[in-house]
C-alpha cells in the first residue's frame, strides 16, 4: 500500500514534476528563512553601548524581518504561476488515461478477434516468421542461380532456359504466398 503525503509517495516516488518543483521551492524558501533567522539570533549577541549602535542593530533587525517577508512573498508569487503548471500536467495525465479507455472502433475489435482466433498475439513472433521465410526465399534463389549457372555451362537451348526461368518464377511466387500465411494458421469459417 502506498501512502501519499502532499504529492510525495513515502516509497520514494515524487509523482508529478510540478509537485517536485514546488517541494524544491519550499525547501529553498525554508533554507533562506532559517539563515535569516540565524542572523537575527546573532543580533542578540552583539553589544550595543551607544544609541547609534542600538539604532543600527534595530535597523538590521527590521532589515532581516523585511528579508523574511520578501522571501515568503517571492515563494507565494512563484507558487501562483506553478499552480497552473501543476493543473496542466495533471490534465495531460487525465487526458492520456481517458484516451486509453476510449471504446475501440469496429476495425480494432475485428483485428483483436482475428488475432485471438489465429493465436498470433505477439507481433515479434510474426516478424520472426517473416524473417525466416525471407531467408528461405533468399537461400532457394541462390541455389537456383547456382544450378542455372551449372546447367548453362552445358549447352542448353533457349527454350529450355525459358522453361527453367518460368519454373523458378513460379517457385518464388509460391514461396511469397506462403510467406504471407503464418505457420500456425488454420483456415476456419466464422461470421461477424
Amino acid at each position: 500500500m502506498n501512502i501519499k503525503l502532499q504529492g510525495i509517495d513515502l516509497l520514494g516516488n515524487l509523482g508529478l514534476k510540478s509537485t517536485q518543483d514546488r517541494l524544491n521551492r519550499q525547501a529553498e524558501r525554508d533554507n533562506k528563512i532559517a539563515f535569516i533567522e540565524q542572523q537575527k539570533e546573532n543580533l542578540k549577541n552583539m553589544k550595543a553601548d551607544t544609541i547609534d549602535e542600538i539604532a543600527r542593530k534595530l535597523d538590521m533587525f527590521h532589515g532581516y524581518e523585511d528579508q523574511i517577508a520578501a522571501t515568503r512573498m517571492e515563494y507565494n508569487h512563484s507558487q501562483m504561476f506553478h499552480v497552473f503548471d501543476e493543473a496542466q500536467e495533471l490534465a495531460e495525465k487525465i487526458a492520456e488515461a481517458a484516451e486509453k479507455n476510449e471504446p475501440k472502433t469496429p476495425e480494432e475489435r475485428r483485428d483483436d478477434m482475428i488475432e485471438e482466433a489465429t493465436g498470433v498475439e505477439n507481433e515479434g513472433l510474426l516478424d520472426e516468421l517473416m524473417d525466416n521465410l525471407t531467408e528461405a526465399i533468399e537461400e532457394s534463389t541462390e541455389e537456383m542461380v547456382e544450378e542455372l549457372q551449372e546447367t548453362s555451362e552445358e549447352v542448353l537451348s533457349e527454350d529450355e532456359l525459358n522453361q527453367m526461368m518460368l519454373l523458378e518464377e513460379e517457385q518464388i511466387e509460391r514461396l511469397e504466398q506462403e510467406k504471407n500465411v503464418p505457420e500456425n494458421y488454420i483456415p476456419f469459417d466464422y461470421r461477424i
